[in-house]
């Protein structure tokens, strides 16, 4: 599964420069390619992020998670998000799970992978309980 440029141009930014809160990725399966989908501003909340992802297919994802620690500190975490809703085709989930790890390997700064087939599993107290 190649990776195509942008999404490592798009990674970067959100670590580095924090041009994005999230990314959503998709694999094109005709050109066996990750490619970007939807990138949110900085000003995206969770909610707009968890409304990018479709309900019947399955998605990677990154998002930026500010969060205050318990001695006052401003953080932030990187989470790497493996989407697989029960309603997407067998084949797809598939895909996306044998080329999640080699996909990963090249977004160098991940903090944090969760892995959901539904919004219960990616809520913002489990974002927030693993960040922690």
């Amino acid at each position: 599964m190649a990776v195509h440029d942008e999404c490592k141009l798009k990674f970067l930014e959100l670590k580095a420069k924090r041009n994005h809160r999230f990314i959503v990725f998709k694999i094109d399966e005709k050109i066996q390619q990750v490619t970007v989908e939807r990138v949110g501003s900085p000003q995206a909340s969770y909610e707009d992020f968890t409304k990018s992802l479709p309900a019947d297919e399955c998605r990677y994802a990154v998002f930026d998670f500010d969060f205050t620690t318990s001695e006052n500190v401003q953080k932030s975490k990187i989470f790497f998000i493996a989407w697989a809703p029960d309603a997407s085709r067998v084949r797809s989930k598939m895909v996306y799970a044998s080329s999640k790890d080699r996909f990963k390997r090249e977004l160098d700064g991940i903090h944090v992978e969760l892995q959901a087939t539904d919004p219960s599993e990616m809520s913002l107290d489990i974002i927030k309980g693993r960040a922690l």
